[in-house]
């Protein structure tokens, strides 16, 4: 299973329309899990980062297809880190 952590900023865009900001998380929880992605959890955030989603799939590019989707609507601005658990990166690491 892969899995990754996404750094959210919002555009001018998504400034914007911020008030929308829930329902659009909502489609695209929906869209993922379509395509085959669970987002296993959604936050807003106060700092550097306006959020966060950390999305899990068997499939690497089907996460990178909804990221990409996510970028183009034009709301946020991603920046994507490859998650490990403990065991993923033990073996890694040997």
């Amino acid at each position: 299973m892969y899995r990754y952590l996404t750094l959210l900023r919002f555009t001018e865009k998504g400034l914007k329309t911020v008030k929308r900001s829930t329902a659009r998380a909502a489609a695209f929880r929906a869209a993922a899990a379509k395509a085959g992605v669970k987002v296993d959890a959604q936050y807003w955030t106060a700092g550097a980062y306006d959020g966060v989603v950390i999305l899990s799939s068997k499939s690497e590019d089907r996460i990178f297809q909804c990221l990409a989707a996510l970028a183009a609507a034009g709301n946020v601005r991603t920046e994507t880190l490859r998650a490990m658990d403990g065991k993923e990166f033990k073996s890694i690491a040997k």
